[in-house]
């Protein structure tokens, strides 16, 4: 058999979002890409448009959709919407980072939940992101066979998943994760084999330095309310 990679299925992290509270969103409704967020999203299709991308995949929530748009109709694709995709749940939802640890201070009810950084204990598994994250990858590797496909995601989902496939341990510190905004995890696989991981930035010169290693976006918010 070839070594030669005949389908690549990107996971493409959404862009930039409005979020001037600097409220960790989540799966919350009503978070929009900013301004330089639809820039990116159109950097992106700028840059890969052209690519055999035959499948076209996005989370339900409205950034990744929005983020999707641009390359929808540079391809002449239509987007398969994927709950499969969607954010990973968190006890810590809806909080704004400003409030940060002196919220955990005066709320003694959260501490429970920073007992394992590894399962982890506030928010959605690991193994279960990975699970569902590794179904959606294997149906659009097989929807896209001999070509490529693309699944707008969001940067923990997209972070466990590269972490399951290079058999790393789930435990890191966010700030670590090569997934910055707009950016493609690339699976390249020769049959139904996968062969290789790749990384980009199509988008990265568009990103505050600042935000590069955010754990979440807040397009428009004052520094003492950025992650």
């Amino acid at each position: 058999m070839s070594a030669t990679p005949d389908t690549i299925v990107h996971l493409l992290r959404h862009g930039e979002v409005h979020n001037p509270q600097g409220v960790l969103y989540g799966r919350r409704d009503g978070f929009h890409l900013s301004t330089l967020g639809n820039r990116m999203a159109e950097r992106v299709a700028e840059t890969i448009g052209e690519r055999d991308i035959t499948h076209l995949v996005a989370s339900p929530l409205e950034r990744a959709q929005e983020t999707a748009r641009p390359l929808a109709a540079a391809r002449g694709l239509e987007i398969a919407t994927d709950d499969r995709v969607i954010e990973s749940t968190t006890v810590f939802e809806g909080m704004s980072f400003g409030e940060g640890a002196m919220t955990l201070v005066k709320r003694p009810k959260l501490w429970r939940h920073l007992r394992n950084p590894l399962t982890p204990s506030w928010g959605e598994p690991y193994k279960q992101i990975a699970a569902r994250m590794m179904a959606a990858v294997e149906d659009a590797r097989v929807a896209a066979a001999g070509h490529e496909a693309v699944i707008v995601s969001h940067q923990l989902p997209i972070w466990t998943t590269r972490l399951h496939v290079e058999k790393r341990s789930f435990l890191h510190d966010p700030r670590s994760r090569q997934c910055t905004l707009c950016s493609l995890t690339s699976l390249h696989f020769v049959g139904d084999r996968l062969a290789q991981v790749s990384y980009s930035e199509p988008a990265g010169d568009l990103i505050p330095v600042g935000d590069r290693k955010a754990p979440f976006s807040a397009g428009g918010a004052p520094e003492e309310n950025r992650p």
